[in-house]
């Protein structure tokens, strides 16, 4: 530390000048008894199957769950949610030990008046479970839920986040263990954040050697992995993984695919949408095969078996 950033310090805390936020709020009295809870909850990258125990437990003791219609397929694979038929005309599921749930439809045009209306759900004294895919603060929707909190003065509303496994993991499941050294995410979607600053990032990443795993790559994949080129030789390994824990619940089917940093722009038909995920290996990234099948490995440090 320079002996300036110390005097700065020093003074900041003997004259109170510096303003670092409290830690906590001390002034916060606790929900009221008549409230119930908005919980967040990331269901993982796809069925069930890949859901943590938590998560099915808040959304099946729900009084609400806002859910996509695709999640509501998944929920109902395992009974987490009723089936159609037991869902009336209302939105309201009779569940089989005689409870009731409303199921409501999220959409991405939706999620400011659902979040509002699940505010006001809790204060009717009622559990509503946000399904958010894989963890819904990985480009979930953890962040929304506290900026409308914020922008609406929700402070009486209790806010819990239920992690899930996200796409990177699920991913990287899918073709071995890619991510066992540093690794970092960037979502492609520029709709909140310019491609500057996405470019930026991207070439940081890539410099720093880290695996990259990419998000949305529906949006300027191309253009991403061009970037990275300019910073990592054409050599390196990339994983192609699609609907990760879908099987063929997705929109396009579960499906990995290994190629070369070089070649990866060239595989537009692997690339199909939203459930995308490209996983960008260093120069340590290698494949392993077995008589089953190819495996991408990124070894942590260099070790070796004697090294454990």
């Amino acid at each position: 530390m320079s002996p300036d950033a110390s005097e700065t310090e020093t003074a900041a805390e003997t004259e109170g000048e510096a303003d670092l936020g409290p830690v906590a709020d001390e002034t916060a009295t606790g929900t009221p008894d008549d409230h119930g809870t908005l919980s967040v909850v990331g269901i993982g990258p796809g069925l069930p199957e890949h859901m943590t125990t938590a998560a099915k437990r808040v959304i099946e003791s729900a009084d609400v769950v806002i859910a996509s219609s695709l999640y509501q397929t998944f929920l109902r694979k395992d009974g987490t949610l009723p089936p159609e038929d037991a869902v009336d005309d209302g939105g309201v599921a009779t569940r089989a030990d005689g409870s009731t749930q409303e199921i409501v439809r999220s959409t991405m045009g939706r999620q400011i008046e659902l979040t509002r209306a699940a505010f006001d759900h809790v204060r009717e004294g009622k559990d509503v479970a946000h399904v958010s895919g894989g963890d819904p603060s990985v480009y979930g929707k953890s962040d929304l839920v506290f900026a409308m909190a914020e922008e609406d003065d929700a402070t009486d509303v209790p806010i819990e986040i239920v992690p899930g496994i996200t796409a990177a993991l699920g991913g990287a499941a899918n073709v071995g263990a890619p991510l066992c050294n540093d690794f970092c995410t960037v979502s492609l979607s520029d709709k909140w954040r310019g491609w500057e600053e996405i470019e930026e990032k991207l070439r940081a990443a890539a410099i720093s050697e880290f695996v990259i795993v990419l998000y949305n790559c529906w949006r300027n994949y191309e253009d991403a992995v061009e970037i990275v080129r300019e910073e990592r030789t054409d050599d390196a390994l990339v994983g192609i993984v699609n609907d990760a824990g879908r099987a063929d619940a997705g929109r396009n089917g579960e499906s990995e695919f290994i190629t070369i940093l070089g070649e990866a722009g060239d595989h537009d038909d692997k690339v199909s949408g939203m459930g995308t995920s490209l996983i960008i290996g260093t120069h340590e990234t290698k494949t392993w095969c077995n008589d089953d099948r190819t495996y991408l490995v990124t070894p942590r440090g260099g070790r070796d078996v004697d090294d454990f």
